[in-house]
C-alpha cells in the first residue's frame, strides 16, 4: 500500500490541522479493508472520525484517502493494520490446519507515497531520524532512491506489527507537517490495465485477460482475415485506441503452432514514420526494433535520415502474416509514444 501525506495550512484561531493520507492497495488489501457488505469500512468510519474513501476498481491498485486531524487518522491507521495483522494470523492458523509446510509469519507492510522534496526531512542528516524513527517504534522503514513513476513522490515501505506500523506513520506525519513539501507535487496515480489489441483485416480484437492464449482455431479465423485484407498501419491521423499499457504481443501469437500460421511467398511493404517517432521504433541501442524483428520474424530496415525529409522509410520483409504482426507492434509503439505525449 502506498499513503500521500498532504497537509493544509491553518491560522493560530483554527481548528486541529488536518492532513489528508492516500494509500495505494491491491484489490484484496482493498476488499478486507471494505468487508462484507461495507460493515468494515463503515465501522472505521465512525470509529476513527475520519473520512475514508477508495477509488473505483479500474485499476489493479485502487487507492484509499484517509482525511482528518492526526488523532482521527491515527485511530483509522490503528483499525486498518490490526484488520491486516488478523488477515495473517487467520491465513497462518489455516496453513497450520491443513498440514502445509509453515513459514514464519511475515510482517504487516505498508508502502507510503511522500514527496520527494519530503523525504530528505524523513531522512534525516545521515540518517538520523529515520533511524531515529526504527529505534523508537520499533518498525522497518526503507525510502526508495527513485520516484514513482509520472509522479514525483518515492514510495517509503513501512513494514512491523500493527502497534508498530501505526507509531511509525504518526511520527512521518509529524514530520510532514514540519517540514511542508516544496513546489509543486504531482501525486503517483495508478493507470488502468488495457488487454493487448491485435489490429487485422481492419478490426481491433482484444485478447480476453491479456494473456490468456487463443485456440487455434481462433488463430486460425485471425490469420484468414489476415491474409484476405492484411493488417494496415493507422494513420496517425485517424483516432488512435488507447494503448498506453499494450505489452506487446500476446502469449499464444509468440508460441502458436506453425500449423496455425499459415506459409506465404516473401513479399515487402513500406512505411514512413515521422522523425520525431522514430526513436520510439528503434529504442536505445537498437533494443525495441530488435524486439519487434524477432517476436515478428519479419525483415526490418530503416532508412537513413535524409535531409529536408520529415520521415524515414521503415522496409518490412516476410509474409504477409510476419508484415502485418511487424505492423501490429510498430503501431503500438507509435500509438504508446503518443499518447504519452498528450497527443490524441
Amino acid at each position: 500500500m502506498a499513503t500521500d501525506i498532504n497537509n493544509m495550512v491553518q491560522n493560530d484561531n483554527s481548528p486541529p490541522t488536518m492532513l489528508t493520507v492516500r494509500m495505494i492497495m491491491q484489490g484484496k488489501e482493498v476488499g478486507s479493508i471494505i468487508g462484507k457488505k461495507g460493515d468494515n469500512i463503515k465501522k472505521f468510519r465512525e470509529d476513527s472520525g475520519a473520512k475514508i474513501n477508495i477509488s473505483d476498481g479500474s485499476c489493479p491498485e485502487r487507492i484509499v484517502t484517509v482525511t482528518g486531524t492526526t488523532d482521527c487518522i491515527n485511530k483509522a491507521f490503528t483499525f486498518i493494520c490490526k484488520k491486516f495483522e488478523e488477515d495473517l494470523q487467520n491465513a497462518f492458523v489455516l496453513q497450520d490446519l491443513q498440514n502445509t509446510p509453515t513459514v514464519p509469519k511475515p510482517p504487516v507492510t505498508l508502502r507510503l507515497v511522500v514527496p520527494a522534496s519530503q523525504c530528505g526531512s524523513l531522512i534525516g542528516k545521515g540518517g538520523s531520524k529515520i533511524k531515529e524513527i526504527r529505534e523508537t517504534t520499533g518498525a522497518q522503514i526503507q525510502v526508495a532512491s527513485e520516484m514513482l513513476p509520472n509522479s514525483t513522490e518515492r514510495a517509503v515501505t513501512v513494514s512491523g506489527t500493527a502497534d508498530a506500523i501505526t507509531a511509525c506513520i504518526q511520527n512521518i506525519c509529524n514530520i510532514m507537517l514540519e517540514s511542508p513539501p516544496k513546489g509543486a507535487t504531482i501525486q503517483y496515480r495508478p493507470k488502468p490495465v488495457v488487454p493487448p489489441v491485435i489490429f487485422t483485416g481492419g478490426q481491433a480484437y482484444t485478447v480476453p485477460g491479456g494473456q490468456i492464449p487463443l485456440t487455434i482455431p481462433e488463430m486460425n479465423k485471425l490469420h484468414q482475415i489476415s491474409l484476405q485484407q492484411g493488417i494496415p498501419i493507422i494513420p496517425t491521423s485517424q483516432p488512435l485506441l488507447p494503448m498506453h499499457h499494450a505489452p506487446g504481443i500476446p502469449v499464444a501469437y509468440r508460441h502458436a503452432s506453425p500449423a496455425a500460421i499459415p506459409q506465404n511467398t516473401q513479399q515487402t511493404h513500406e512505411i514512413s514514420i515521422p522523425n520525431d517517432l522514430i526513436g520510439c521504433i528503434i529504442g536505445r541501442g537498437g533494443q525495441k526494433i530488435n524486439e519487434i524483428r524477432q517476436m515478428s520474424g519479419a525483415m526490418i530496415k530503416i532508412s537513413n535520415a535524409e535531409e529536408g525529409s520529415p520521415d524515414r522509410k521503415v522496409t518490412i520483409t516476410g509474409t504477409i502474416e510476419t508484415i502485418g504482426l511487424a505492423q501490429y507492434l510498430i503501431n503500438t509503439r507509435i500509438t504508446s509514444e503518443m499518447c504519452g505525449m498528450g497527443i490524441r
